[in-house]
Order: C-alpha cells, then sequence, then structure tokens
C-alpha cells in the first residue's frame, strides 16, 4: 500500500511541477523534488526517466547529494514568487488570501535563498 501511494504521488506532483512550468503562481523545483522523492520509493521508471532528464536532473542531482540549489534558480524562484504574490494581490479582493499567501512565500523565498550553492 505504501508503494502504490507514493506511485501516486510521484505523479501527481509531477503534474504539479509540469503545470508550474506554465503558470507563475505554482512552483516547480519543490513539486520536482517531491515527485523525486516519492518516486524512489513507488517508480523505479519514473525515478531513472527524472534522474536522466537533460533539463531537470542536475537540479536533483544537486539537490540530492549537497541539498543544494544554483544561484540562477533561487533568483528565479525569488522573481516568481514576487511575481505570482503581485498578480494576487492586483486580482483578489480579499487581502486575507494575499497576506497568507505573502507570509507562506517570505518562508520559501528564506529557505531558498538559506541553501548552499552546489560546489561542483
Amino acid at each position: 500500500m505504501t508503494r502504490l501511494l507514493a506511485f501516486i504521488l510521484a505523479y501527481f506532483f509531477l503534474a504539479l511541477a509540469i503545470v508550474g512550468v506554465f503558470l507563475p503562481v505554482v512552483p516547480t523545483v519543490p513539486f520536482l523534488l517531491l515527485s523525486a522523492w516519492c518516486s524512489a520509493k513507488g517508480s523505479e521508471r519514473l525515478h531513472a526517466w527524472l534522474h536522466a532528464h537533460p533539463r531537470y536532473s542536475k537540479i536533483l542531482l544537486d539537490w540530492e547529494k549537497e541539498h543544494a540549489v544554483s544561484r540562477r534558480s533561487k533568483w528565479v524562484a525569488v522573481v516568481m514568487l514576487c511575481v505570482s504574490w503581485g498578480l494576487l494581490l492586483v486580482r483578489i479582493n480579499n487581502l486575507w488570501v494575499p497576506g497568507v499567501v505573502g507570509i507562506l512565500f517570505v518562508g520559501i523565498a528564506i529557505f531558498l535563498i538559506s541553501r548552499p550553492e552546489p560546489q561542483i
């Protein structure tokens, strides 16, 4: 049952990561990392595919080996968080939603910025 749940979650998080490529409100890298983690427990095929992917394999390997995030990824993520928050602020009339999301985004940004950069 655990393997089946990991399998389902791996593909669910991958779908969210793909959506995040096209929508600025949805983060890509965290969902990609979650997909890789779940696929290691539930789908060897997906896990191998993610690690062989020409664009995302380096991100995954840097995270797995060093818990590191590249400077470019940090900048892109923080800029996208700011753009997403700005869109929420303009589009949503209720200030509670941008307020809560803003606190969440600040936490994510602090976490990302505090990660080391890859050594290799």
